[in-house]
């Protein structure tokens, strides 16, 4: 099959068991949505957004786009837009890591780097420093008169993995899938992936994912905010978009067991992953260890670990 584009090729990501990392009882279910063109999951929102913006007359041909990211989402719409012939500005912490804003940049995206809080430091983003990064993103969207591609709240985030994401989940595992585990960032992944197993089975318990000591959405005390699982836990107490009725639990993941695991991915499955992706195959080991024993759980592997090379995540062994 030829593409007309590369938008063609966003979806429709392969499934994995994870069975050298988890032999059983039970099994994990990985899917590689760093698979990607942009390299995460985020292709996905970037395409629903932009094309749902279209439809409902809200952008115009030519007209900027605008939107704050942690990298990932800014990838997609970078990609998006240069098929689609906008322009685009990214607007990111500099906390993240470096070669997100690189990839932005070589993909034809203006990229707007905001200072972090006093006292931040690279590779931990705080709910302070988002609010620094919304402020300047909500700045130059007025000053361009450009259209904002509002991950945090289009109904295109969790559109997109209803409709693609979780629909895919569920013919790839025959619907098997008990259980699903996501390490929340807008939420939009797991509201849409939630949404869409849980109309097929109502019995499909969906689990948030936060990391340990930065807990808002379970109502925890903050005592790390500079947690080290990038992408997420942004330590906002409600996210809007995510919806109370999806949520049968949540799991708190250390630091060390997101950065453990995603090692071990590498190591013993040759899937080269991120922060996240170690998080949620952690998550959903340990409800696999507890009282889901023999179900089989479905995680969705954000992005490359091609992301992080400059992070602490591969250089620092602790």
């Amino acid at each position: 099959m030829v593409y007309d584009s590369v938008l063609d090729a966003i979806g429709r990501t392969p499934l994995v068991r994870l069975g050298r990392l988890w032999p059983g009882p039970g099994a994990i279910l990985a899917k590689l949505d760093f698979l990607n063109p942009g390299g995460s999951k985020k292709d996905r929102i970037a395409l629903r957004m932009i094309e749902e913006a279209e439809a409902a007359g809200h952008l115009s041909p030519g007209q900027t786009v605008v939107e704050l990211t942690s990298g990932n989402t800014g990838t997609g719409l970078a990609i998006v837009c240069a098929v689609r012939g906008y322009p685009f500005v990214a607007v990111i912490s500099r906390g993240n890591s470096e070669e997100r804003a690189q990839m932005m940049a070589a993909l034809g995206a203006e990229v707007v780097l905001v200072d972090q809080r006093s006292g931040g430091h690279s590779g931990h983003v705080t709910g302070e420093d988002l609010a620094l990064v919304e402020e300047a993103t909500q700045r130059l969207t007025d000053e361009r008169g450009a259209f904002r591609a509002d991950q945090f709240h289009l109904p295109g985030n969790a559109n997109a993995h209803e409709h693609g994401t979780g629909a895919e989940l569920w013919d790839q595992s025959g619907g098997s899938i008990d259980v699903f585990c996501e390490f929340v960032g807008t939420g939009g992944t797991f509201v849409g992936v939630a949404r869409a197993l849980k109309a097929r089975n109502p019995d499909v318990k969906c689990f948030v994912i936060e990391p340990e000591g930065a807990a808002a959405l379970a109502g925890k005390e903050i005592v790390n905010p500079d947690h080290r699982i990038q992408g997420g836990g942004y330590t906002m107490g409600h996210l809007e978009g995510v919806e109370p009725d999806l949520v049968d639990g949540l799991v708190e993941i250390s630091d060390q067991r997101a950065i453990e695991m995603a090692r071990r991915l590498a190591t013993e499955e040759g899937i080269f992953a991120g922060f996240s992706s170690g998080a949620c195959v952690a998550a959903a080991s340990q409800l696999l260890s507890t009282e889901y024993q023999g179900a089989t759980a479905a995680v969705v592997l954000a992005d490359s670990g091609m992301k992080y090379l400059s992070t602490d995540l591969w250089s620092d062994p602790r």
